[in-house]
């Protein structure tokens, strides 16, 4: 049987702490005694971790052997701000899929009321991201950066290979970018929002050298656009 999985809060060398919702859940809901073994994820490695103590809040493992794990797709999505449950879905199912790190961007064509409430909505994001973690039996769990407005995002991205979904795009498509980048390393994928990016906006990435892309004649909803290119770029990546 495949043991449970639990993401620690606190960790040092030899042990690791659940606390908050996940103690709970263990402590009255699984009624948690000492002794018992699960796999426990700290500091990015899992482990073997056996319960030396529970309490209401808190519940405390000895770490034993690590165990072998996956490792995070090296993909940053820079995801535009849509409609907040339809960003929901797609943060739970690019976590799933591997993706190493998320950050909401605020496009000229987000809607007004979703760019001032998308700073607030951030924790509720890595709440989902957490979840998500856990439940498809991650190692790592993704960052999820503060919302931030294109031009500051696209002068600090570092990666190496950028990739941006573009509907003016026909012809190159995200396998060919790959096949043809002599840089192995990190990637960066761009989705728009609902109504696709500005002019403006395509001369910034342009600017930053992000190759645009097309995802076939379909126009596809923002999510469903983000969990199809990153559901190519693992394929090509694996």
């Amino acid at each position: 049987m495949t043991r449970r999985r639990w993401i620690a809060d606190a960790w040092t060398s030899t042990t690791a702490t659940l606390t908050g919702e996940q103690a709970a859940h263990l402590a009255r809901v699984l009624r948690a005694t000492p002794g018992q073994m699960y796999d426990i994820v700290a500091g990015g490695f899992l482990y073997r971790g056996e319960i030396i103590r529970v309490e209401p809040a808190e519940v405390v493992f000895a770490l034993h052997e690590e165990l072998e794990s996956d490792t995070a797709l090296p993909l940053h999505l820079l995801l535009a701000v849509f409609k907040f449950d339809h960003m929901e879905w797609a943060i739970e199912k690019a976590t799933e899929l591997g993706v190493e790190r998320i950050t909401p961007v605020l496009a000229r064509r987000t809607e007004k009321h979703l760019s001032q409430a998308a700073v607030k909505r951030a924790e509720r994001w890595r709440r989902i991201a957490l979840e998500s973690s856990k439940q498809s039996r991650r190692t790592t769990i993704p960052t999820i950066s503060e919302p931030s407005p294109l031009k500051p995002l696209l002068e600090s991205t570092k990666e190496s290979v950028r990739i941006l979904l573009s509907e003016t795009e026909q012809n190159t498509s995200i396998a060919s970018i790959l096949s043809t980048s002599t840089v192995a390393g990190t990637y960066a994928l761009a989705i728009g929002p609902e109504g696709g990016w500005t002019a403006e906006e395509m001369e910034l990435f342009s600017a930053h050298q992000w190759q645009p892309v097309t995802l076939g004649p379909r126009i596809l909803r923002a999510e469903t656009a983000a969990i199809s290119a990153i559901a190519i770029l693992s394929s090509n990546l694996a």
